[in-house]
């Protein structure tokens, strides 16, 4: 039997990095008592130190977390003071007259506002030329902090359902709205994870998530809903039998179908049924590997699919035989990547990435390429849809500096007309950004966002930040800098590594930074921060790196692997504990991405890199601002907690480790506009002051 016990890896004498005390106090943080208990876990004894932080209703616990946060602002006020005309910029972003575009439902025009000094943002609609504000959230939570998180319109648009968070905690409360008067029809329905309505617009398929359900790991279920009634007269109509499954059902707008799916994240298998019916489903897809996601329009049923694809291809079949063995393929998978398309009457337009850049490829109804789309501005292409009603094609194009632009377009001509603009005050005129491709460390070459002045100096002496995340097949793609300006305009150096993991080169590329290929995005980004130095952008002293929730295991994989690399960073809402992660709220839905700790090979591979696991003791890792959610359903902030503490405890540690909590806020949605300004303006001040910007 082997014996693992944290921290795992003991040197024979303390260590510490370089770290200069001269410039800052040492952080006195609060003690944190070492009470290990041990299991034994396919044959290897592990020892958590920290075992007994996981009671967060414990009050010494309660009490524990309030005085690391308490401590961790003090520091920071004090020792990382404020950035000249930080604040007034982040500010100017997010506390300002705001409309965003308009969007069509039916025949019925909606759109979201936030005014100067407002706390959340209203939707609105267009009625007979007249503006009118259908929901205002703040109405429900004058605190401001409940925002609205989604939602639901009929299909004529006449009644929307409106989804609205408290505290960032993503347990909904749903209002029933009559668009064209605001009034609320029937009363709120709680507790509530998901709401579709149905094609008579009477009835919805409602899936309940409560926090108790979530601390119980109880996997949603969803019920058929009649408008207006008790939710505990509703119909049971599906469940996941592991919470670690995932299941839909909702009707097809242009098409007399419901469909059902029923899989994990990345596999499904599909059926269907004639809708407003109570048919037996029909099987027509099954996979433990790929998945396949319906378009029903008409006669028709589009597919998008991985299946045997790992670059994604779009296959048709007929309503009427719909079973897997005939469908037919209508667009084979390519050497770039799928990422969406949109069926009109006259084409079939697809958003395809070549090197992270998205394009419009043009072909006709039964699968034949025409020609690539011209675009009316330079960017990437951010979404394509096309509004079936108004027979109108919407297009959104970003870049690096220029801020998002919807464009709309008649199918058959193409002669895109300006829809929407952004209107932003940030300041991007000597701003810089390229894209460029660096060797990782098995020799895969990795895309690299840069944006910097464009007076800066290759002396390797640039404060720089460097961001990934690298998970769940969410690939990076060319957006707006926005808040990042601020520290760009200070001759900071802003990189964005494209890592395994994400979805950049399809399937195959995600799945290179899965399961037991996570390692390959680790090493990504370490070979992203040595290509920033190597090229004289920065040293290791101005090095600092940035992530959030799954960007929060990359730092704290990084940090724990190559302390020497980066002076330090914000690791956020992040996991950490690898082998007891899955027993948090909602953390089974994730065991497909990381494996199963229950299962020996899993384990085994998860403890080569879980960052609580791997604290090399007697050695001093960078600094760190961890940060975490109290009202957070998806990363427990047990994993912040027990980090910051094996951290702060390990012997040569210098550097200072600290606690971040929010107290009204869960895995970062739904703050208010003050909260925002707040959180922003902590977070870039700490980063600037310990990159070197005054």
């Amino acid at each position: 039997m082997r014996k693992y016990t944290l921290p795992i890896i003991a040197l024979c004498s303390t260590l510490a990095l370089p770290f200069n005390m001269s410039a800052q106090q040492k952080f006195q943080h609060p003690s944190t008592p070492m009470r290990p208990v041990t299991d034994t876990l396919h044959g290897v004894l592990l020892t958590d130190n920290y075992r007994w932080l996981e009671d967060g209703k414990n009050q010494e616990v309660i009490d524990w977390t309030l005085a690391q946060h308490q401590a961790t602002v003090k520091y920071i006020n004090e020792n990382y003071p404020a950035i000249p005309g930080l604040k007034e910029e982040i500010t100017a972003l997010i506390d300002r007259d705001y409309t965003g575009p308009d969007f069509m439902q039916g025949n019925r025009l909606f759109f979201n506002r936030k005014k100067k000094g407002e706390a959340q943002s209203k939707l609105y609609t267009r009625l007979n030329g007249k503006e009118k504000l259908i929901f205002d959230p703040t109405t429900k939570d004058p605190s401001g902090k409940s925002a609205m998180s989604g939602n639901d319109f009929t299909e004529d648009a006449s009644m929307v359902a409106v989804g609205v968070q408290q505290a960032g905690a993503e347990i909904l409360t749903y209002y029933l709205i009559d668009t064209k008067t605001g009034k609320e029809l029937f009363k709120p329905i709680t507790g509530i994870y998901g709401f579709n309505f149905a094609k008579d617009g009477k009835h919805a398929y409602v899936t309940i998530r409560t926090k108790e359900m979530v601390d119980k790991q109880e996997p949603p279920k969803t019920y058929w809903y009649k408008l207006g009634t008790d939710l505990d007269k509703a119909e049971f109509l599906l469940a996941p039998k592991d919470s670690k499954d995932v299941a839909g059902i909702w009707d097809a707008r242009y098409a007399d179908l419901t469909f059902l799916s029923e899989g994990d994240f990345y596999s499904n298998t599909l059926s269907l049924r004639k809708v407003g019916t109570r048919d037996e489903f029909r099987k027509i897809y099954s996979s433990k590997e790929f998945q396949a996601n319906p378009e029903a329009i008409g006669n028709k049923i589009y597919f998008m699919t991985n299946d045997h694809a790992p670059n994604f291809k779009i296959m048709a079949c007929d309503v009427n035989n719909p079973d897997f063995e005939n469908w037919t393929t209508l667009i084979p998978e390519q050497e770039t990547v799928i990422d969406e398309f949109a069926v009109t009457p006259e084409n079939i337009i697809v958003r395809d990435k070549k090197d992270v850049l998205s394009r419009l490829m043009l072909y006709d109804l039964n699968g034949k390429f025409i020609k690539q789309l011209e675009l009316p501005a330079m960017g990437s292409v951010s979404y394509v849809s096309y509004h079936r009603e108004s027979n109108t094609l919407y297009m959104g194009i970003e870049s690096f500096t220029e801020p998002y632009s919807i464009y709309k377009a008649d199918p058959k001509t193409f002669k895109w007309e300006l829809f929407y603009r952004m209107q932003t005050p940030v300041d991007t005129k000597n701003i810089t950004a390229s894209i460029v491709f660096y060797p990782s460390k098995d020799g895969t070459k990795i895309p690299l966002f840069l944006m910097h002045r464009k007076d800066v100096k290759l002396d390797g002496n640039n404060p720089a930040l460097l961001y990934g995340y690298g998970g769940f097949n969410v690939g990076m793609t060319p957006s707006f800098i926005s808040l990042a300006a601020s520290f760009v305009n200070r001759g900071g150096v802003y990189a964005i590594a494209c890592l395994r993991g994400g979805n950049e080169y399809g399937e195959n590329w995600h799945r290179d930074g899965m399961l037991f290929n996570k390692q390959n995005t680790f090493d990504d980004f370490i070979s992203a921060g040595e290509y920033l130095i190597d090229q004289k952008f920065t040293n290791p002293d101005k090095l600092i790196v940035r992530g959030g929730s799954n960007g929060g295991l990359l730092i704290g994989a990084v940090v724990t692997q190559r302390p020497d690399l980066f002076k330090g960073g914000i690791c956020a809402v992040p996991l950490l504990d690898m082998i007891r992660y899955h027993k948090f709220l909602i953390a089974r839905y994730w065991i497909p991405e990381y494996g199963d700790p229950d299962k020996d090979p899993d384990f085994r591979y998860l403890l080569t890199y879980s960052p609580y696991h791997n604290i090399r003791q007697g050695i001093n890792h960078p600094t760190l601002l961890v940060t975490a959610g109290a009202n957070d359903v998806r990363v427990d902030p047990v994993h912040a907690k027990k980090f910051v503490a094996a951290l702060q405890n390990n012997p040569g540690q210098i550097s200072p480790i600290m606690l971040y909590i929010d107290f009204e806020s869960g895995h970062g949605s739904g703050k208010s506009t003050q909260q925002l300004i707040d959180d922003q303006e902590f977070q870039w001040r700490f980063m600037m002051n310990l990159a070197g910007i005054k």
